[in-house]
C-alpha cells in the first residue's frame, strides 16, 4: 500500500475517533500495525494530524470560542470562568505528559497494550453509564473548580493508548454528575490545548527528521492526514452530539470491546 493511501485512510481514521470513546491513538496504532508499518516509526504523524481534527472543533464552536474571546475582553465573569475551567483542566495532563513523555511515547508502538485499554475500558464505559447520575450541571462556564480539576485528572488515564482522551474525559464528568451534552461538549474544549500541546511537543522532538525528510513519514503524507481528519472530524461532531442525546455511550463501549478482542486475534496472526 502507498504512504499517500496509508495517509488517507488513518485520516479517516483519525477524523472518526478523535471524539468518540473509543480512542483514536489506539485505532491509529493498531490500523498503522495491520496495514503492515511500524506503529512508533507512524508516531509522530498519527499525533500531528490530530490537529485536523481540533481545527474541526473550533470551526464547529466557532461561535462559542468567538464569544469567549469578546467577553474575555470585556471581562465578562462567564467567558473568564470557561477559559478558567479550560484551563484547570488542561493543567494535570501537561504536568504528567511533560513527566512521563518518553514513556508515553514507548506505548505508542504496543499494539497488544492498545486492544486490552479497549476492553477494559469499555467494561468501565458500561459500568459508569449504569450508576452515573448527572445533575443538572449545564454548561462549562457554570462547572465548579473541583469538578473541571477531576476531569483533568481523569483525562491522564488516556496517557495509556486505547483508554481514549474523549472517553475518560466524559466518563469522569458523567460520574461527577455533569450532564452528557456538557460532558461531551467539555471534551471537545479541552482537547484544544491538550492536543495543540501534545502535537508542539512532539514537532520540538522530532523536527530535525521531519525537516531533513529522514523518517520514513514526510510532511506531505502529514499535510493528507491533516485535511482528511479534519474533513471526517467536522462531519462526526455533530452527529455525535445528536447520537449520545438519544442513546447514551454504552454502543461504543460494546464496540471498544469487539474491536479490541478482534485486534487481539489479528494481531496474534500479523
Amino acid at each position: 500500500m502507498s504512504l499517500t493511501l496509508t495517509a488517507i485512510l488513518l485520516g479517516i481514521v483519525e477524523g472518526l475517533t478523535e471524539f468518540l470513546p473509543v480512542s483514536s491513538t489506539g485505532h491509529l496504532i493498531l490500523a498503522t500495525r495491520l496495514f503492515g508499518y511500524d506503529a512508533s516509526q507512524w508516531a509522530t504523524f498519527n499525533i500531528v494530524i490530530q490537529l485536523g481534527a481540533i481545527l474541526a472543533v473550533i470551526v464547529q464552536f466557532w461561535r462559542t470560542f468567538w464569544a469567549v474571546g469578546m467577553g474575555l475582553l470585556k471581562l465578562h465573569p462567564a467567558s473568564i470562568r470557561f477559559v478558567r475551567n479550560v484551563l484547570l483542566a488542561f493543567i494535570p495532563s501537561a504536568v504528567l505528559g511533560l513527566l512521563l513523555n518518553n514513556y508515553i511515547e514507548g506505548l505508542l508502538g504496543e499494539p497488544g497494550v492498545v486492544a486490552w485499554a479497549l476492553i477494559i475500558g469499555g467494561i468501565a464505559i458500561l459500568g459508569i453509564e449504569k450508576v452515573a447520575k448527572p445533575g443538572p450541571l449545564t454548561g462549562v462556564s457554570e462547572l465548579p473548580v473541583g469538578k473541571c480539576i477531576g476531569v483533568g485528572l481523569a483525562q491522564c488515564l488516556a496517557m495509556v493508548p486505547g483508554v481514549s482522551r474523549s472517553g475518560a474525559t466524559i466518563m469522569g464528568a458523567l460520574s461527577m454528575g455533569i450532564e452528557r451534552r456538557t460532558a461531551a461538549e467539555f471534551s471537545f474544549f479541552l482537547a484544544v490545548p491538550t492536543m495543540i500541546g501534545a502535537t508542539t511537543l512532539e514537532l520540538l522532538k522530532h523536527h530535525e527528521e521531519l525537516m531533513a525528510g529522514t523518517g520514513p513519514v514526510g510532511w506531505g503524507e502529514i499535510g493528507i492526514g491533516f485535511v482528511v481528519s479534519f474533513v471526517v472530524a467536522l462531519v462526526v461532531i455533530k452527529a455525535f452530539m445528536a447520537f449520545v442525546s438519544r442513546s447514551g455511550f454504552a454502543p461504543f463501549a460494546w464496540y471498544r470491546i469487539v474491536a479490541g478482542a478482534l485486534a487481539l486475534f489479528l494481531l496474534s496472526r500479523v
